[in-house]
């Protein structure tokens, strides 16, 4: 069975969601980052980073959410949360997926910290732009594939309810208010958020 190490109040948030959508046992490992746990070297020999989640399989051990996500939606394929290989929407399943920790968080951390960054230096671009550019793709709906719920909303939609409703660290739209109302309605989110609030 695999084990996801995770903090309450954290992002280990996504990957409690994602685990609760697979409808597939795991074991919750407490790693509560409140008391140094994530600090000690056992914890470190999983992850060096010393951040959660983590998650561990057997031998295999990663860490970062959307890694963690695509490992997962490849691991159990019957829950139906990555596009097959040879799918079309593959591709763009990945785009979102490793968008989210690539541009939307860092964009999110820049504008919510007003740091000036030459567009061209920084790894995501434009803030602003970043911003527009997923507005764009959530106005189409009812998920960032369309009609088909995927991982990659899971790492989106967790990001965007932690920044726009629980953090305002950005200026909520309709198009996002509107995704992350369809996200917290599902069963799987709401167990999640039980599951995080201890």
């Amino acid at each position: 069975m695999m084990q996801l190490y995770w903090s309450p109040r954290s992002r280990s948030f996504s990957s409690l969601w994602l685990f609760e959508e697979t409808g597939q046992p795991y074991e919750r490992v407490l790693t509560d980052i409140s008391t140094g746990a994530q600090r000690k070297l056992e914890y470190l020999a999983i992850n060096p980073m010393g951040k959660v989640p983590a998650l561990r399989d057997g031998e295999a051990t990663l860490a970062e959410a959307a890694a963690i996500a695509a490992y997962v939606a490849e691991r159990y394929p019957e829950a139906k949360l990555a596009p097959p290989l040879g799918d079309s929407l593959r591709a763009k399943y990945l785009y979102w997926l490793f968008f989210s920790p690539g541009c939307i968080e860092p964009a999110i951390v820049q504008l919510a910290t007003k740091i000036e960054m030459n567009p061209v230096a920084a790894g995501w671009g434009d803030s602003q732009r970043v911003i527009d550019v997923l507005d764009n793709a959530l106005e189409k709906g009812p998920w960032i594939l369309g009609d088909n719920f995927s991982a990659a909303d899971i790492i989106i939609g967790s990001g965007l309810n932690f920044a726009v409703r629980l953090f305002k660290m950005v200026p909520s739209r309709p198009s996002f208010d509107a995704y992350i109302d369809r996200c917290a309605a599902r069963p799987a989110f709401q167990r999640a958020e039980k599951i995080a609030a201890g």
